[in-house]
């Protein structure tokens, strides 16, 4: 453990952090699975724009960068056109 009081908040600040970003990334995996799992037209279009808003949002809080975000967008856009 650090000694210095800015090293040992640093410390704190860092845990909470990545918690926070474990959470956001376990939820975004998950919104992932559920879409892939879809095999119906219906379901797919149902479930693309939650899909997409998941992405955005771990996008806009960082856990994962802009263009990782577009390309599982493009990736989701792609299954869904493909079923049609």
């Amino acid at each position: 453990m650090a000694n210095i009081k800015s090293a040992k908040k640093r410390v704190l600040v860092a845990q909470t952090k990545r918690m926070r970003n474990r959470s956001v990334k376990s939820g975004l995996k998950t919104a992932l699975k559920k879409y892939d799992g879809l095999s119906t037209t219906e379901e797919l279009g149902a479930a693309l724009p939650e899909t997409v808003s998941a992405v955005d949002k771990a996008a806009a809080k960082g856990v994962i960068s802009k263009n990782a975000a577009n390309r599982k967008k493009a990736q989701l856009a792609k299954k869904a056109a493909e079923q049609n």
